[in-house]
This record gives structure tokens, C-alpha cells and sequence, in this order.
């Protein structure tokens, strides 16, 4: 099995707000990985003491162990199990009802060797490589279905689709948002490598067309995962008439996983 994982931050200046894990049982007859990207605060705060790293680290912290320790139980369930842990770690302390409290998309995946489980909730992507090479991208798209005009400010977004029916979701204080996610499974011999990508990362295909998601894989199993982040930081430092990046940050969070089965 190779396995390799980048996370780099889009601002040296400011802490890295995604997390990822790749956890391997003693076992030795599986896997998981875990990737969260959290959702950058707005400049008039969440409602919450803590920060975004903080609540990714105890979210993604109790993913690792859970998808680890409780090999049976269903992946959406784990999450509810460690939205509701995570909650419970500063409900005392924090307004978790704001629209705002610390929240981040989430990527989780576990191998046994009968299947491979897959978990995706909003705009986070995995990519899984078929024997023969096929990619397929499993994502979450309510986000990027939206029309424009609904993601016109932070506060419109919060008000009108963040957490709604007929918006997206992320995983933030409410264990039922893991009924949510984009969930299932597939027959371990169906899957040769799997890729997950936070947003920062999937810019190479969705916000600069350098490619589709086979060009994406077939990148980071040739070159590494630190190529696909190389490569979209020299985009976005070329992108200095904003054509392509718009409204984004100019550099974002960006991490990938990658775990050849």
C-alpha cells in the first residue's frame, strides 16, 4: 500500500484550517482517511472562544479514532457520533447556533478487504481509480449548484441556504447533518487508489480547467501530491487579472490525500 498526504496553507501567515489522517489498524486488513476543510470565519466572528483549526482537530481527531475503532458501524453514523462529541467539547462555552460556529466540509473513506465505504459532505472531493483506470469523482454538488445570486454575501448565505433544505450542508454542531452526506460502498476489487481533495486542491480542475479528474489522479500517482498543490499555487500566482479566480481567496487551504490500495 503507498500512501501520501500534503496539506499546506494558503497564507503563511495564518494557521492551516483543513485537517487530514490516513489511519492503518494493527490488523493490517484495512484503512480510513480523513479530510476536513474548515470554513473560514467571517470578520465579525461565530459566536464561539474557540478557532476553526481547534474544531477541526477535535472533529477530525474523533474521526480518526471512530472509523478506526468501530470498524461496523456505518460511516454517516461515525460522523453524527463526532459532530455530537465535538459539540459537547464547548456547547458550555459557545453559541453553537450561530449560522457561523466553526463548521468545515467533509472527505472520510474506509477500506476492509471485502469494500471500500465513502463518505463526502459538501465541496470536498474523492476521486476513486478503477482497476482499468477509470476515475470516478464522488461529490457533494449542492454547493456549486446554487445559482450565483444566492451566494452573493457571506450574510445571504447564511441566512437563506448555509445548513438549509434547498442549500448545503457542512458538518458543524448538528449530528443529523450527517444524514446529509453523499454515503455508500463499493467492492474492494473495483477500487485500485482512491484521492481526496480539499477545495484549495480541486482548483486545479475546477477553477483553472487544467484538466479533468483522471488528469487530476494520474498527476498526483506520477508526480505526488505535492505536485497537484505546486501546480495550483503557480496558477494562481499567474491569474493576476483575477479571470479565474473571481471573488476567491487567491490561495487557499489546500490538501490532498492519496492511498494506493
Amino acid at each position: 500500500m503507498r500512501t501520501e498526504l500534503v496539506s499546506e496553507p494558503g497564507d503563511a501567515g495564518r494557521p492551516n484550517e483543513d485537517f487530514a489522517s490516513v489511519g492503518l489498524p494493527a490488523s493490517g486488513e484495512g484503512g480510513t482517511l480523513v479530510v476536513l476543510d474548515g470554513v473560514t470565519p467571517p470578520p465579525d466572528g461565530t459566536g464561539c472562544l474557540h478557532s476553526v483549526p481547534w474544531f477541526t482537530a477535535h472533529l477530525g481527531g474523533a474521526l480518526s479514532e471512530l472509523t478506526v475503532s468501530l470498524p461496523g458501524v456505518p460511516l454517516a453514523d461515525l460522523l453524527a457520533r463526532a459532530i455530537s462529541r465535538t459539540a459537547a467539547a464547548h456547547a458550555d462555552t459557545c453559541d453553537l447556533s450561530h449560522p457561523r460556529t466553526p463548521q468545515a466540509t467533509v472527505v472520510l473513506a474506509r477500506w476492509s478487504p471485502g469494500e471500500v465505504e465513502y463518505l463526502v459532505l459538501s465541496d470536498s472531493a474523492l476521486l476513486v481509480e478503477a482497476p482499468g483506470g477509470a476515475v470516478t469523482a464522488l461529490l457533494d454538488d449542492r454547493l456549486a449548484l446554487l445559482p450565483r445570486s444566492a451566494l452573493a454575501t457571506d450574510a445571504l448565505v447564511d441566512a437563506t441556504v448555509r445548513n438549509r433544505e434547498g442549500g448545503f450542508f457542512t458538518a458543524a454542531a448538528d449530528p443529523s447533518v450527517s444524514a446529509r452526506a453523499v454515503t455508500g460502498s463499493l467492492p474492494r476489487g473495483e477500487v485500485r487508489a482512491l484521492a481526496a481533495l480539499t477545495d484549495g486542491a480541486t482548483r486545479w480542475v475546477e477553477r483553472f480547467g487544467e484538466g479533468d479528474w483522471a488528469d487530476c489522479l494520474a498527476l498526483v500517482r506520477k508526480e505526488g501530491a505535492r505536485a497537484l498543490v505546486d501546480r495550483v499555487r503557480e496558477l494562481e500566482r499567474a491569474d493576476t487579472e483575477r479571470v479565474l479566480l473571481g471573488r476567491s481567496k487567491t490561495h487557499d487551504d489546500a490538501t490532498v490525500v492519496f492511498v494506493e490500495l
